[in-house]
């Protein structure tokens, strides 16, 4: 799919890998409907974006406001016309302790945020998308939908779900000019559990600086997972795998999910509150 003349809803436009998918197709000649929870952070991707700010609309809108996200489409065609693809970025993750220890308005949020959101969003978008020559549908699930994270497990379903919910829009979609891509981030270099609301930046920079093993964690840098995650469109990839991480967890897990479950045990085990 050509970038150039199309138009793009993104979520979780306002920081981390959304705010680098926008900026990088503006980059490419697209015009973006930013969408995110933080006002603060929209003007943050304005700013970044320089002169391509003019061809970027920001839409303050909670994702789990069903009501709120079904005013989106006609709000973003009334801005730039048409809408082209969809870009479900947006998501959050649990505080780092067992579901044992999780209360259930916590429990609740987390898949409110991260499968429902997604739902939201696709259902209203759709109808837009399918009317288009050619479209994308894009939905960023994570390496925790196939690799057990200790202390994730809430946030490792809604991403399971996510995963299988974009194979089966794949499915749905073939006689469409829509195209579905899945995407298994890694560990990437975001302040997602500050944007969660589990941790403080001083905590997230304690938590990033070593393993269980005494070795620096290794993270992918947000431009480079948003290079990645606008190349698929491109390319119209069926799934793609951000992070030398993700890809050899995904390997291991298809061949060996018990041995891959004690591996992502021992190191991450520090990280249960």
């Amino acid at each position: 799919m050509q970038i150039s003349g199309k138009v793009f809803a993104v979520t979780g436009g306002g920081n981390g890998i959304g705010r680098e998918v926008v900026l990088g197709l503006v980059a490419k000649g697209a015009r973006v409907a930013a969408l995110d929870l933080s006002e603060e952070g929209l003007a943050e991707t304005l700013r970044l974006a320089g002169d391509g700010a003019e061809r970027i609309s920001t839409h303050v809108v909670n994702i789990t406001d069903r009501k709120a996200v079904s005013t989106l489409p006609a709000a973003i065609i009334a801005k730039h016309g048409q809408i082209d693809g969809l870009l479900n970025i947006a998501g959050i993750i649990q505080k780092f302790v067992p579901v044992l220890q999780l209360d259930w308005d916590q429990i609740e949020r987390v898949i409110d945020v991260n499968l429902y959101g997604v739902l939201n969003t696709t259902k209203v978008f759709l109808p837009e998308l399918v009317q288009r020559p050619e479209a994308a549908l894009v939905n960023v699930a994570s390496m925790g939908a196939y690799a057990p994270v200790p202390g994730q497990s809430v946030y490792g379903a809604t991403k399971a779900a996510v995963a299988q919910l974009s194979r089966s829009l794949h499915s749905e979609l073939m006689n469409t000019g829509v195209q579905v891509t899945g995407v298994f981030p890694g560990a990437i270099g975001t302040n997602i559990a500050q944007n969660s609301g589990i941790m403080t930046a001083a905590e997230m920079e304690a938590m990033a600086a070593t393993a269980s093993d005494g070795k620096p964690r290794k993270t992918t840098a947000p431009a480079e997972a948003g290079r990645q995650i606008i190349e698929a469109i491109e390319k119209g990839s069926y799934e793609i795998f951000i992070g030398s991480d993700a890809t050899f967890l995904s390997r291991l897990s298809r061949l060996n999910p018990k041995r891959a479950a004690k591996l992502i045990y021992s190191q991450m085990k520090d990280l249960l509150g």
